[in-house]
This record gives C-alpha cells, structure tokens and sequence, in this order.
C-alpha cells in the first residue's frame, strides 16, 4: 500500500503525506455494526483530567469488531472498510446464516475471500485458529491472551507476531516490541500480517490535522516557569531538563515522577510469562 503525496499548493502540503485508500471498498459501514461514541476529553468520572492533551476532533462512530470469532464460523469477506478509531483496516464479513461482522484486515485480503476459524481450517491468511494448532515459525496477529477472551495483542496496523515454539501447555510469541512472551496454547490467533503497513510513515504536515483527531497541543516542560513544571525555571536563557535550582536532576513528569529509565510496571504477578523482555538486545 502507497503513501499519497499532496501538490505543494501551501507550506503545510508540502511535506503533508496521506494514506492510499485504494483498498477501501466502501465508504457506508453497516449501521447494525455501529455504537455511538462518547467524548470523554481525557476526562475521569469525575471530570478530571487524567489524560492531558485530549479534546475537539471530528465526530465519529464506534465499529463493533469481533475480536473473539466463534469456532466454526465460516464467512465471506464483503468489503475492505476505513476505521476510524484504529490504525487497521477493518474487514466486513458474512456467515452463510446472514450474520454480519467486522474482523480486523489481514494484509492481502480481498473481497470474496472466505475466511474460517477453528482448530481443523487451513493455514492462510485472515483463518483464525489456536496457537497449537499453528505451525512454529508461523506469522500471527490478534492474539487472545485469555482464552476465549478476545483478542488483545497485535492489533494495529503493519504489525505481527512470530511463533517460537511450544512447551508444557505454553506457546512462546515474539511480539512486534521484541518481547517473546508464553501464552496459553488455546488462545486464538489469526494468521498474517495486519494490512495498512504503510500507516507509521504517514506525515501529518499541519497542526490543524492532529486538532481534527482530537490531539491538543503539548508544551514542553523546560519551557515554563519553575512553578508550573518540574523542569521549568533557571537564569539565563535556555537550559536542559532540570533547569535552575533542579538542573541535573533525573526527568519528571509534572506531578515529581520520575520517567526515563524509571521502572512503572505494576502487574509484577504476569513477570513469569515473559520469557524475554523487550529491553533485552537493546543499546544502553
């Protein structure tokens, strides 16, 4: 899939790239496959903020993916869609019964393919299958990491996971991070690559482009004052992070945490499945 180049008519076209949406085979999604959307804003409950540089943006329904497609299910592809809420095309699918759903685009997909899940089905892309049903050395995506609890790993697009191997009830996934991770030989996945791989070189080109995705503008933390931001303050014109009377200090967050190098994770009790982290390899 090609990256669109825009004419230079302005400053911001000129380095402004768009997604090829020659794949697309519709534009009208099925309406009994569409939720509303709420707006939180990055706001709580509450209405606090807890994501910050969250609002505006274009309106937009929710597609309802199956995530989790029933053992059994034999169905035919009717349209390659544009999502909007995810980086991956989205596939619209038809069971022989009538049933309608949305599974997420494998690279290579085509209107008229048929697609099945199961232990039993053939080894192709888009077929969803469990992991010991798959050959070592296979190429994945959406990976459940519950059994039958829908997929949750490998989802956006270009992306894909590598099986390792099989032992002891456990299948070892490399992930797209580098993390080669055990997960339940049961749980489902999907054969191939995620399709749109040209996604993650797309130039945005203006600021307005990201306001229309609901992306607020950020501000760096070196630039405020002392009192705003850990990293804020200090004589004499521009500085590092620290700055002033905290020039050299580790970097923070706004609210004093520490962040680069800083150790966050918290889900200590799932350590045992990671067979390789993926800061493992990497230059120091």
């Amino acid at each position: 899939m090609a990256i669109k180049q825009y004419k230079p008519t302005t400053p911001a076209r000129r380095g402004m790239t768009t997604q090829d949406f020659g794949a697309i085979t519709t534009k009208k999604p099925l309406k009994s496959l569409l939720a509303p959307k709420r707006r939180g804003n990055g706001r709580n409950n509450q209405g606090r903020i807890t994501t910050r540089h969250k609002g505006g943006g274009a309106k937009k329904f929710y597609r309802i993916v199956n995530f989790k497609l029933a053992d059994g299910v034999s169905a035919t592809i009717e349209h390659i869609e544009y999502d909007p809420n995810r980086s991956a095309r989205i596939a619209r699918v038809k069971e022989s019964n009538g049933t309608y759903h949305y599974i997420l685009a494998a690279q290579g997909m085509k209107v008229g393919q048929k697609i099945s899940s199961g232990e039993e089905v053939n080894i192709e892309s888009g077929n969803r299958l469990p992991l010991k049903s798959i050959p070592i050395g296979s190429t994945v995506h959406a990976i459940e990491l519950k059994v039958g609890g829908g997929a949750q790993l490998v989802r956006s697009a270009g992306n894909s996971a590598q099986l390792m191997g099989r032992d002891n009830g456990y299948a070892q996934v490399r992930l797209p991070s580098g993390e080669v991770r055990l997960v339940n030989e049961n749980c489902a996945a999907s054969i191939g690559v995620i399709g749109n791989e040209q996604h993650q070189n797309i130039k945005i080109g203006k600021a307005g482009r990201n306001r229309h995705k609901g992306k607020r503008p950020t501000v760096r933390g070196v630039v405020m004052n002392a009192a705003d931001h850990p990293h804020g303050g200090g004589d004499g014109g521009r500085h590092g992070i620290g700055g002033g009377k905290n020039h050299g200090a580790a970097p923070k967050t706004p609210w004093g945490q520490k962040t680069l190098g800083y150790k966050t994770r918290r889900r200590k009790s799932t350590d045992k499945f990671i067979v390789r982290s993926r800061h493992q390899g990497k230059r120091r």
